[in-house]
């Protein structure tokens, strides 16, 4: 993370936003970055996050492909220490190694875990409700050499045929959803998935409004999330809590 007397990003008396962020350091840790030199001293609204964010990857790396990279090492790396990297990396690892056979993430964002996996040898198709994003992973992808399948889609209705992987993922997905639509994106895992079906949540105590979260979790939520699939089930505890249900 930055540090209140050295800044990455700054804004100015004239509105203008100002940063000192190269290509060589452009990742997925200019989220916390944002938060921590922007939202949280009140320079930009909660709400502003994405626009800012994409603003500032494309001023500095219009194709976007030097974050891709240096986003996919650092995570294989562990991340700098303390920065979203970090926070990522180990969330991300848990998720390699539960993975079986093919795979559906939904809501993928960016796609660096659907990436990963299929790094590891996984046949992946990365799901996400933002067409923009779900464009630019199909672009970045196979300019990687890490090809996969992309599709913009709900995941509370998501348009995939039933049985349509192996394991189908939600990684830090239902925090950004009403608790009302939980369920509802675990019934359509069920559908899809024909072995595994694995929930990831971050535990807070409070929403964090700058990444978008809109609800908390703890672990006796994902057991009754679990409980009411009606199919064995497990919650871990590993950086956030884990509902892993298996058919």
């Amino acid at each position: 993370m930055t540090t209140a007397t050295a800044p990455r990003l700054t804004m100015g008396a004239d509105g203008r936003l100002r940063h000192r962020i190269g290509p060589g350091e452009i990742s997925n840790d200019l989220a916390g970055w944002i938060a921590d030199d922007l939202v949280a001293p009140g320079h930009i609204e909660a709400s502003a996050f994405e626009r800012t964010f994409v603003s500032v990857v494309a001023s500095v790396d219009p194709g976007w492909t030097a974050f891709y990279r240096n986003t996919l090492d650092e995570l294989g790396r562990g991340g700098a220490p303390g920065g979203t990297n970090a926070g990522m990396a180990p969330v991300h690892d848990r998720a390699v190694e539960l993975a079986l056979g093919s795979v559906v993430e939904l809501g993928c964002c960016f796609g660096f875990l659907s990436l990963q996996l299929v790094a590891a040898g996984h046949e992946v198709t990365a799901v996400d409700l933002s067409a923009g994003t779900v464009r630019l992973l199909s672009r970045v992808a196979p300019a990687l050499d890490l090809p996969l399948h992309t599709l913009t889609g709900d995941a509370t209705a998501v348009p995939l045929a039933d049985d349509s992987a192996d394991t189908v993922f939600a990684v830090h997905l239902l925090e950004h959803l009403p608790p009302a639509l939980a369920p509802v994106v675990v019934g359509e895992m069920l559908r899809l998935a024909r072995r595994r079906v694995v929930v990831a949540v971050p535990y807070e105590d409070e929403p964090n409004a700058a990444w978008g979260h809109v609800r908390t979790f703890d672990a006796a939520a994902l057991d009754a999330l679990g409980a009411a699939t009606g199919r064995p089930y497990r919650v871990e505890d590993h950086h956030g809590g884990w509902l892993v249900v298996d058919a």
